[in-house]
């Protein structure tokens, strides 16, 4: 029953994980299409004083914005893929069996994940202070990003919601980035658990299973060795 209700918990988290990284990508995505395709993470602004306007002085590579975006839809996909998995394995089999290299293999994705979550949260975040602190101190008036909002652009941009959507894309990847290391902890409480009952189940072939991997040996099959007839006298 625990491990039942450690899988359920383990999908939902997915689940979340998937909402998580579509709602990163898409912020991302739309920030940089409001400012015509410039990724403005570490972005430079200027203010024209006589037209009242903010324009851009400099912006990143679009390549940052592509690998956060990049990264954030990987993980959208792979917990996409491994809950459809084990949906089609419940409903076919009636049950989820996942042997230790599957485990294993989960492990490894979620370090591999949690590395590149944290990479992704720290560059949003840098980023968006970045071009917060150019704003307040290149465009008279303005003491924070959300107030920008309100200001004018140069045309074509549209810098209405960028605040709103950087601040969504950050912690949208921080919720991802820890919802991860939850599922690295439930499937190493299931690896262990699972070890633990392989290694006491059996009747009288439960010794002989713990030494040589076979917890399921019948008493049929350990009579010969436990239970030898008396020799004649």
């Amino acid at each position: 029953m625990a491990s039942t209700a450690l899988l359920l918990l383990e999908l939902g988290l997915y689940a979340s994980c998937f909402v998580c990284g579509i709602i990163t990508a898409a912020s991302i995505t739309i920030v940089q299409g409001n400012f015509g395709g410039r990724c403005m993470l570490y972005g430079l602004v200027d203010y024209n004083a006589t037209a009242d306007l903010i324009g851009i002085e400099s912006s990143s590579s679009s390549s940052l914005c592509y690998f956060v975006s990049a990264v954030s839809v990987m993980v959208a996909v792979v917990c996409f893929s491994v809950s459809l998995y084990c949906l089609y394995m419940f409903c076919i089999d009636g049950e989820i069996r996942r042997e230790c290299v599957w485990l294993n293999l989960i492990v490894g994705a979620s370090g591999f994940f949690l590395f590149f979550l944290l990479i992704t949260g720290c560059m949003v975040k840098m980023g968006r202070d970045a071009l917060c602190n150019s704003l307040t101190q290149s465009v008279p008036n303005v003491t924070s990003c959300d107030e920008a909002q309100t200001r004018k652009w140069v045309s074509p941009l549209r810098g209405g919601r960028f605040y709103n959507s950087l601040h969504k894309a950050e912690t949208a990847a921080w919720v991802n980035f820890f919802l991860w290391f939850i599922i690295a902890v439930l499937v190493i409480v299931q690896r262990r658990q699972g070890s633990g009952s392989k290694a006491i189940a059996g009747g009288h072939g439960g010794l002989a299973g713990g030494l040589f991997g076979d917890a399921g040996a019948t008493d049929a099959e350990t009579e010969p060795f436990f239970n030898r007839p008396a020799r004649p006298q």
